[in-house]
């Protein structure tokens, strides 16, 4: 059985849980073997009777809904969701519905592990015991030549997809493994897979293949490896590969039965017996009538994933059976439920034309576009057929066989065309509105004229109007993407250039320029200002003198126009938005990380500094240090000199401990009275130490503030990622730590000796 997309996944779960619900006032006992559930029919399986058994788990694919199990040589596949982490090998509890399908699968609601006892014993399976179901979903050894190996894609993880020539046909294999490397050594050689079988299904739930999905590369065991490296074969010419063409071909010719739906003598028809339809490929050329019962015998064949008849040869019944076509949505067709039924569908033709071999309409109907196709008969006396137009707009009504591109029971939305049996297959149910494209062209045309009789004059004031229409337009969509660039990451000299082209443009293409308060010129300006006529306007600011002005040069001889202000006023207008907008950006991301009082970072900035450092660290494995500083009596100096003086002392102390920093280092104030200073570029210890012993001399020279001078100390402690920690919190703990430890032992030492400047190490 084919595995499960997403979606329709969740539409069995739901499905399946919904009427689960329904019936659970009068539910039945659970089954509780796997025996019980193969014995349902699909009408029983149909009502979702509940399950509760236990079975050993064959193939689980993680990350998709795929699970197989297998108990006393009965198997089913089971929809489980991913969360349900089970293995191969392993005893588990099912509980859940069971679903019909082309055999009743179960859709579990709880999967649970129970223990562990190994995988069952493989039976040994030839392709015929596959193509008939004898052995679905049971694990299965079966033996072949491999003609294909290559990684594929299911449900976004990589997986190997092998393609076995058995004796009887070619079996799909799925290997949960995504080794690039063992692929090109399977290639031709003779093999015995081991896995789990299930059939490959089309939208009408009927066999089209023969799946086999395996747990890993140990179940492919090469009996004879092959005969040559196919990448060593000798070169052949393109047109002479059929030289190496040989096909054993044992299929069994069949015999069936239907209704002709679709005949094109000497290439296919098609067949329908109440809901089944199926596609013949067929040299019959003699004629056959369309309604009529035929029986059909060829040999079996899948194109496409659609079962087709193959060399059908036809026995004409002359019994009526009229099969009405079925009326259909355009969505419906393209689920593949309706694959070669006759169908009728309506919609709107957009398009239409004629082909060499057919006639071609392109119809529109609820978000779907299809193509409504007549082939044209052979027979020459039969050609040209005339041409069936139908007006563009019209609604019509199709009818005709449904051919999909591909076919498959999940294989979601596709697209399709409607195959139609005669001219008359397409019916007009309702001509196109009088307002529609042509008639708009012939009025508009119409209109023209009578505009040109009126006079050339009123035609050429149209056209200017159009002109500056279009001109202004274009100036609006200019102006907006000129104010979005404002706000955006694109640097002030590029949107400021931006702004001088739209002046310029404006005023017909006259050279226009910037001059900023810093200097700056972007634009056109010219060298020589005394050989044209300059236009001034200055770039207002919200708040203290002009941010700069914007030029206009004009030939000499030209006469100043009212629009010449107009559009350096709005040029003005946009640049001032643009500075100022930038400015305040830049302003509101400096306060945001540095300190006000001491324009240096602030804890903020230290704290992001902090994380990157250790990510840096992560990965390159180098140490860093961290300081951390506190001022001695700084509430003293504030509590008898004044808040004022306070500030000065933090100032002088912050410039003081910059001057001492490398380049890469980071100074930062925590707040109040505490430093702290980040060492990206130390190797030990000792490093971080010197630095902390120049930062300390930093207080051996008395403040001048003002007119007082203070003599005043400070505390120190250091720590070294990752030695005293690895997070930002325990970097930060541990110097903090340090720093205290050294106050305490300051003021412990003050009593005996003098030791104004003392720091410890943490650690």
């Amino acid at each position: 059985m084919k595995k499960p997309t997403a979606a329709c996944a969740i539409l069995l779960i739901s499905l399946a849980l919904s009427g689960s619900r329904n019936c659970a006032a009068a539910s039945p006992p659970p089954l509780t073997t796997l025996r019980q559930i193969h014995a349902l029919t699909h009408a029983e399986a149909s009502t979702q009777p509940l399950v509760a058994f236990e079975a050993t788990v064959t193939y689980r694919r993680q990350g998709e809904n795929t699970l197989f199990v297998q108990d006393a040589g009965q198997a089913t596949f089971v929809w489980a969701k991913p969360e349900f982490i089970v293995f191969p090998g392993q005893r588990v509890l099912i509980h859940g519905v069971v679903q019909d399908s082309f055999r009743p699968m179960v859709v579990a609601t709880s999967v649970e592990a129970i223990r562990f006892i190994g995988q069952p014993l493989p039976a040994s399976a030839s392709f015929d015991d596959l193509v008939h179901s004898r052995f679905d979903c049971v694990r299965v050894t079966v033996s072949g030549r491999v003609q294909s190996a290559d990684l594929a894609i299911s449900a976004h993880q990589y997986t190997t997809h092998m393609r076995l020539l058995a004796n009887g046909g070619v079996i799909n294999v799925y290997i949960n493994s995504a080794d690039p490397k063992v692929l090109d050594g399977l290639l031709d050689s003779q093999v015995d897979v081991t896995g789990v079988a299930s059939a490959t299904l089309d939208a009408k739930l009927q066999m089209t293949g023969i799946d086999l999905s395996v747990v890993s590369l140990k179940d492919v065991k090469v009996l004879r490896p092959a005969p040559h490296d196919p990448w060593t074969l000798p070169l052949v010419p393109m047109d002479s590969i059929l030289d190496a063409y040989h096909v054993d071909n044992s299929s069994k010719r069949v015999r069936v039965r239907g209704t002709i739906t679709y005949y094109q003598p000497g290439s296919a028809l098609v067949l329908q017996d109440g809901p089944r339809s199926l596609w013949v490929t067929s040299s019959w050329e003699s004629p056959l009538r369309i309604g009529s019962q035929a029986d059909v015998t060829g040999l079996p064949d899948v194109n496409n994933g659609f079962l087709t008849l193959a060399s059908g040869e036809i026995h004409p019944l002359q019994v009526d059976a009229q099969v009405p076509p079925k009326p259909v949505a355009a969505r419906d067709l393209s689920s593949s439920l309706n694959a070669y039924d006759l169908v009728s569908v309506s919609g709107k033709v957009v398009s239409e034309v004629r082909e060499g071999g057919q006639d071609q309409y392109v119809l529109e109907s609820g978000g779907q576009t299809f193509s409504a196709v007549y082939r044209h008969p052979h027979a020459a006396d039969l050609w040209p057929l005339p041409f069936h137009p139908v007006p563009l707009g019209a609604t019509v009504t199709v009818t005709g066989i449904c051919t999909l591109q591909n076919s498959g029971h999940y294989a979601g939305e596709v697209p399709f065309d409607v195959l139609m049996r005669t001219p008359g297959d397409i019916a007009v149910v309702a001509r196109p509105s009088p307002l529609n494209v042509r008639n708009l062209v012939v009025a508009v045309g119409l209109l023209f004229i009578v505009v040109l009789a009126v006079g050339a004059k009123g035609w050429s004031v149209d056209r200017r109007l159009r002109r500056e229409t279009a001109s202004w337009a274009a100036i609006e969509r200019s102006r907006s993407r000129i104010l979005e660039e404002i706000n955006g990451v694109r640097p002030l000299s590029e949107v400021m250039e931006q702004i001088v082209a739209l002046a310029s443009s404006r005023l017909a293409g006259v050279p226009c320029w910037f001059q900023t308060a810093d200097g700056t010129l972007p634009g056109t300006a010219r060298q020589d200002p005394s050989s044209v006529r300059i236009l001034r306007q200055e770039i207002p600011a919200r708040h203290g003198p002009p941010l700069g002005a914007v030029f206009a040069a004009f030939d000499p001889s030209s006469k100043p126009r009212p629009a010449e202000p107009e559009a350096l006023a709005s040029a003005a207008k946009l640049a001032a938005i643009a500075i100022e907008t930038r400015r305040l950006y830049s302003d509101l991301r400096h306060r945001s990380e540095f300190d006000l009082l001491t324009d240096i970072h602030n804890r903020f900035s230290l704290e992001n500094q902090l994380d990157r450092e250790i990510e840096r660290a992560a990965h390159s494995a180098d140490p860093f240090g961290l300081i951390y500083i506190d001022l001695d009596r700084f509430k003293e100096i504030n509590d008898s000199y004044g808040h004022h003086l306070g500030d000065l002392y933090l100032q002088t102390v912050a410039s003081r401990m910059r001057s001492q920093l490398r380049p890469l280092d980071i100074l930062a104030r925590l707040g109040g009275d505490e430093f702290a200073v980040l060492l990206p570029m130390v190797r030990t210890r000792a490093e971080v130490e010197e630095i902390a012993r120049r930062l300390e001399r930093c207080f051996l020279e008395p403040f001048a503030l003002e007119s007082h001078i203070l003599h005043t100390s400070a505390s120190f402690g250091v720590a070294l990622y990752p030695l005293d920690g690895v997070t930002k919190d325990s970097l930060l703990k541990a110097a903090d730590a340090a720093m205290y430890a050294a106050k305490n032992a300051k003021r412990q030492s003050e009593s005996a000796y003098p030791a104004p400047h003392t720091f410890a190490i943490y650690g």
